[in-house]
């Protein structure tokens, strides 16, 4: 559990300087940031559950839902701030791995938000819904490793181009199969 404090707070991996000494004396406590956790996550989830039933208001239901949707998935997301801190944060969503994750999903929330209320078109709000639903899930495998590899290559849906382009996951150790003649 130790190891998992470290981690997540960013103190395993670089010296501790002046700074961050002064950024930790004013922190949030483990448990704090735990409670802080959860509570924004439970926000988030019943948000987009709200927004969820309220899809099937009259007239104005399509917008509630995209509205509340995109505030519960920003709550779900800001929600790892408790427990990394909004700068470790902001330095793992900018990492080269998911940088175009974190700007798809940016671009998801802004444009569903704009479809909503700047432009009242609701088939735009619904598909940048879902749009934001699909580039939420990406980038949120982009924190297991090799999640996003095993998905694109279980998935015979997707393009050959985007599967060629990380290479098939088994086809080096077939490869080396028979090179050894083991296969």
């Amino acid at each position: 559990m130790d190891k998992l404090k470290k981690v997540l707070s960013g103190q395993d991996a670089e010296d501790r300087g002046g700074l961050a000494e002064v950024a930790d004396t004013s922190s949030l406590s483990w448990n704090t940031r735990i409670k802080g956790f959860i509570a924004c996550f439970v926000a988030g989830i019943l948000c987009s559950l709200l927004g969820t039933l309220l899809l099937w208001v009259p007239r104005k239901g399509l917008y509630l839902f995209a509205v509340f949707y995109t505030f519960g998935n920003i709550a779900s997301i800001g929600s790892t701030v408790f427990l990394m801190g909004p700068m470790k944060q902001l330095k793992r969503m900018v990492e080269p791995t998911r940088l175009i994750a974190t700007i798809m999903v940016l671009l998801c929330f802004t444009l569903t938000l704009c479809s909503a209320f700047w432009w009242h078109n609701k088939g735009l709000a619904l598909i940048f819904c879902i749009l934001q639903s699909l580039a939420l899930t990406w980038y949120s495998l982009s924190y297991i490793p090799f999640a996003r590899k095993f998905l694109l290559h279980s998935t015979p849906s997707f393009p050959p181009l985007v599967r060629s382009e990380w290479g098939h996951p088994f086809s080096q150790m077939r490869h080396l199969q028979l090179k050894q003649g083991t296969l």
